[in-house]
C-alpha cells in the first residue's frame, strides 16, 4: 500500500480551481506533526495558507519556479527553528514529504518550492520576502513551500 502511494505521487503544478475541504486540511496538518525529527526536537513550523491574495504574494517568492502557487488551493510554508535542532534542514525536509504523501492519499496534487538559497530578486531573498509577506519570526528559517490543490 506504501509503495503504491510513492509510485502514484507526482509533482502537479496545474490544480483544479477548487478548495480544498477543512477535514483534508486538518489530515496535511496532522502528517505534518507526526513527521519524525532528530532527537523528537520537532524544530518544524508550518503556515497554511488558503486566503488568495497571500497565495497570489507567495507565487512571486521567487524569479521562476513558484508561479502556479497562484492557482493552489493551499500553500504550505515550512520553516523550522535551527536553535532547536542541527539537523533541521532534514527534518523540515521529511515534514515535507509527509505532507506530499498525505496530499497523495487525499487525491490531491502537490509540487515543492525550494525557498532557502534562493532568490526573490537581485536584492532581496526568498526567504526574506516569504518572511516579510507572512510576517514570520527572525528565528525561523524557511526552507520550501508545498502547493497543493
Amino acid at each position: 500500500m506504501f509503495l503504491s502511494l510513492v509510485q502514484k505521487r507526482r509533482s502537479i503544478r496545474k490544480f483544479q480551481p477548487k478548495p480544498i475541504e477543512k477535514e483534508k486540511i486538518d489530515t496535511l496538518v496532522e502528517a505534518a506533526l507526526r513527521a519524525p525529527s532528530s532527537m523528537g526536537s520537532n524544530p518544524w513550523e508550518f503556515i497554511f495558507v488558503t486566503d488568495q491574495s497571500l497565495l497570489e504574494k507567495l507565487s512571486r517568492s521567487k524569479q521562476s519556479g513558484s508561479a502556479f502557487v497562484r492557482n493552489a488551493a493551499l500553500a504550505v510554508v515550512v520553516c523550522a527553528d535551527p536553535g532547536k535542532s542541527s539537523v533541521w534542514i532534514e527534518d523540515a525536509s521529511i515534514a515535507s514529504i509527509f505532507v506530499h504523501l498525505a496530499a497523495e492519499s487525499l487525491g490531491l496534487g502537490s509540487c515543492w518550492i525550494q525557498i532557502r538559497e534562493r532568490q526573490h530578486d537581485e536584492k532581496k531573498s526568498a526567504e526574506q520576502y516569504i518572511r516579510e509577506t507572512l510576517n514570520i519570526p527572525e528565528h525561523l528559517k524557511v526552507e520550501a513551500i508545498i502547493g497543493v490543490g
